[in-house]
Protein backbone atom coordinates (compact mmCIF):
# COMPACT_ATOMS: atom_id res chain seq x y z
CA UNK A 1 0.00 0.00 0.00
CA UNK A 2 1.92 2.90 -1.58
CA UNK A 3 2.42 5.95 0.63
CA UNK A 4 0.18 4.36 3.48
CA UNK A 5 2.54 4.46 6.65
CA UNK A 6 0.40 3.77 9.69
CA UNK A 7 -3.17 3.00 10.20
CA UNK A 8 -4.64 3.71 13.60
CA UNK A 9 -8.17 2.78 14.80
CA UNK A 10 -9.59 5.94 16.81
CA UNK A 11 -13.14 6.90 17.11
CA UNK A 12 -12.21 10.39 17.53
CA UNK A 13 -10.47 10.27 13.97
CA UNK A 14 -8.65 13.94 13.57
CA UNK A 15 -7.74 15.25 17.25
CA UNK A 16 -4.89 16.93 19.19
CA UNK A 17 -2.88 13.52 19.34
CA UNK A 18 -3.50 12.71 15.85
CA UNK A 19 -2.26 16.29 14.66
CA UNK A 20 0.16 17.10 16.92
CA UNK A 21 1.83 13.68 18.36
CA UNK A 22 1.28 11.11 15.54
CA UNK A 23 1.86 13.18 12.28
CA UNK A 24 4.84 15.14 13.86
CA UNK A 25 6.33 11.73 14.93
CA UNK A 26 6.08 9.77 11.45
CA UNK A 27 5.83 12.98 9.10
CA UNK A 28 2.32 12.86 7.59
CA UNK A 29 1.89 14.72 4.50
CA UNK A 30 -1.90 13.30 4.80
CA UNK A 31 -3.66 12.27 7.06
CA UNK A 32 -7.10 10.09 5.72
CA UNK A 33 -10.02 9.43 7.60
CA UNK A 34 -12.03 6.14 6.06
CA UNK A 35 -15.85 6.00 7.19
CA UNK A 36 -18.81 5.51 5.32
CA UNK A 37 -20.89 7.57 7.84
CA UNK A 38 -18.56 10.50 8.00
CA UNK A 39 -17.92 10.70 4.34
CA UNK A 40 -21.59 11.98 3.92
CA UNK A 41 -22.25 14.36 6.85
CA UNK A 42 -20.37 17.87 5.23
CA UNK A 43 -20.96 18.92 9.06
CA UNK A 44 -18.30 16.43 10.42
CA UNK A 45 -15.93 17.01 7.49
CA UNK A 46 -15.39 20.16 7.97
CA UNK A 47 -14.82 19.98 11.76
CA UNK A 48 -12.35 17.53 11.18
CA UNK A 49 -10.43 19.89 8.64
CA UNK A 50 -9.89 22.33 10.95
CA UNK A 51 -8.63 20.36 13.30
CA UNK A 52 -5.44 18.53 11.70
CA UNK A 53 -2.68 20.77 11.02
CA UNK A 54 -2.85 23.33 8.22
CA UNK A 55 0.36 21.59 6.49
CA UNK A 56 -1.43 18.30 6.12
CA UNK A 57 -3.72 17.44 3.62
CA UNK A 58 -6.76 15.76 4.49
CA UNK A 59 -9.47 12.90 2.70
CA UNK A 60 -12.39 12.01 4.27
CA UNK A 61 -13.57 9.36 2.11
CA UNK A 62 -15.76 6.05 2.41
CA UNK A 63 -14.13 2.43 1.95
CA UNK A 64 -14.88 1.99 -1.45
CA UNK A 65 -13.06 5.33 -2.41
CA UNK A 66 -10.03 4.62 -0.23
CA UNK A 67 -9.29 0.98 -1.48
CA UNK A 68 -9.75 2.09 -5.14
CA UNK A 69 -7.52 5.28 -4.32
CA UNK A 70 -4.94 2.74 -2.51
CA UNK A 71 -5.14 0.01 -5.17
CA UNK A 72 -3.89 2.76 -7.81
CA UNK A 73 -1.28 4.15 -6.15
CA UNK A 74 -2.87 7.42 -5.44
CA UNK A 75 -0.85 8.04 -2.40
CA UNK A 76 2.59 7.04 -3.53
CA UNK A 77 4.97 9.43 -2.30
CA UNK A 78 3.30 11.17 0.06
CA UNK A 79 2.96 9.90 3.91
CA UNK A 80 0.06 9.00 4.71
CA UNK A 81 -2.05 8.35 8.41
CA UNK A 82 -4.83 6.33 7.92
CA UNK A 83 -7.52 6.67 10.58
CA UNK A 84 -10.85 4.03 11.26
CA UNK A 85 -12.84 3.89 13.81
CA UNK A 86 -13.12 0.65 14.91
CA UNK A 87 -11.92 -3.15 13.98
CA UNK A 88 -14.76 -4.27 11.79
CA UNK A 89 -13.57 -1.20 9.10
CA UNK A 90 -10.28 -2.90 9.32
CA UNK A 91 -11.75 -6.10 8.24
CA UNK A 92 -13.67 -5.13 5.32
CA UNK A 93 -11.01 -3.14 4.05
CA UNK A 94 -8.40 -6.20 4.12
CA UNK A 95 -11.68 -8.30 2.53
CA UNK A 96 -12.13 -5.70 -0.08
CA UNK A 97 -8.58 -6.22 -1.41
CA UNK A 98 -6.21 -4.01 1.12
CA UNK A 99 -2.99 -5.70 2.29
CA UNK A 100 -3.23 -4.38 6.01
CA UNK A 101 -0.69 -6.12 7.96
CA UNK A 102 -0.41 -4.15 11.28
CA UNK A 103 -2.30 -1.57 12.54
CA UNK A 104 -2.52 0.69 15.82
CA UNK A 105 -5.58 0.86 18.42
CA UNK A 106 -5.49 4.23 20.05
CA UNK A 107 -9.08 5.20 21.30
CA UNK A 108 -12.30 3.15 21.45
CA UNK A 109 -14.18 5.15 23.81
CA UNK A 110 -16.57 3.66 26.56
CA UNK A 111 -20.13 3.12 25.35
CA UNK A 112 -22.68 0.81 26.25
CA UNK A 113 -22.10 -3.22 26.15
CA UNK A 114 -18.54 -1.99 26.35
CA UNK A 115 -15.63 -3.39 28.57
CA UNK A 116 -12.03 -1.85 29.26
CA UNK A 117 -9.09 -3.81 28.15
CA UNK A 118 -6.79 -0.59 28.46
CA UNK A 119 -6.80 2.87 29.04
CA UNK A 120 -8.77 4.90 26.31
CA UNK A 121 -9.27 1.50 24.54
CA UNK A 122 -13.03 -0.25 25.29
CA UNK A 123 -14.65 -3.12 23.14
CA UNK A 124 -17.62 -5.31 22.98
CA UNK A 125 -18.35 -8.17 21.97
CA UNK A 126 -18.55 -7.25 17.84
CA UNK A 127 -15.06 -5.47 18.29
CA UNK A 128 -13.68 -8.46 19.66
CA UNK A 129 -15.25 -10.84 17.11
CA UNK A 130 -13.64 -8.76 14.63
CA UNK A 131 -9.98 -8.49 16.48
CA UNK A 132 -9.41 -12.36 16.94
CA UNK A 133 -9.88 -12.47 13.24
CA UNK A 134 -7.79 -10.37 12.42
CA UNK A 135 -4.95 -11.48 14.87
CA UNK A 136 -5.87 -15.06 13.51
CA UNK A 137 -5.07 -13.84 9.92
CA UNK A 138 -1.71 -12.73 11.14
CA UNK A 139 -2.25 -8.82 11.49
CA UNK A 140 0.03 -7.15 14.30
CA UNK A 141 -2.24 -5.20 15.84
CA UNK A 142 -0.85 -2.56 18.86
CA UNK A 143 -2.31 -0.76 21.41
CA UNK A 144 -0.48 2.42 21.83
CA UNK A 145 -2.02 6.18 22.25
CA UNK A 146 0.65 8.14 21.39
CA UNK A 147 4.24 7.29 19.65
CA UNK A 148 6.60 6.97 22.75
CA UNK A 149 4.12 5.10 24.44
CA UNK A 150 5.55 1.53 25.29
CA UNK A 151 4.64 -0.99 22.92
CA UNK A 152 1.31 -3.35 23.45
CA UNK A 153 0.34 -6.20 21.71
CA UNK A 154 -3.16 -6.07 21.39
CA UNK A 155 -2.99 -9.90 21.80
CA UNK A 156 -2.16 -9.47 25.29
CA UNK A 157 -4.72 -7.44 26.79
CA UNK A 158 -7.65 -8.85 24.37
Amino acid sequence: MKGIVHIRIDDRLIHGQVAAFWTNALGITRIMVVNDQVAVDEMQKSLLRMVAPASVRTSIINKETAVKNILADKYEGQRVLMILKNPKDVWELREAGLEINEFNVGNMASREGTRSIKRSVNVNDEDTKYFNTLLEAGVDINAVMVPDDKNCKLKDIL
